[in-house]
């Protein structure tokens, strides 16, 4: 597993609002069981919540999406199974909205 993978959303519950998620764990830990992931939602479902350091609007595959960083969760590891694509191209993004939601900054 890499960093910012991007996995279909396994829960299908959620999947309409939610239809990927961001692995955003260090490949330095491993040894766990789970994997910290952020929700990317689809950006029509969620006007109100937009806000560009919090919540950076990405465009994967052709959807735009918000990085939904406040919804910050873990997710047992043997649940994502196939990563279909990478979001390293927005890291600087994705840890920007990380470091704004703990800092402030």
């Amino acid at each position: 597993m890499a960093q910012f993978d991007v996995y279909r959303n396994p829960s299908k519950t959620s999947r309409k609002h939610f239809p990927y998620l961001v692995d955003i764990q260090s490949p330095v830990i491993s040894e766990i069981a789970t994997r910290i992931v952020i929700p990317l939602g689809n950006a029509d479902l969620f006007n109100n919540e937009k806000m560009n350091k919090l919540t950076p609007e990405i465009t994967y595959d052709d959807e735009n999406l918000l990085l939904l960083t406040p919804q910050i969760s873990t997710i047992p590891s043997k649940l994502l199974t196939k990563p279909i694509g990478s979001l390293a191209h927005f890291r600087e993004q994705i840890i920007g909205s990380l470091d704004f939601a703990i800092t402030g900054i």
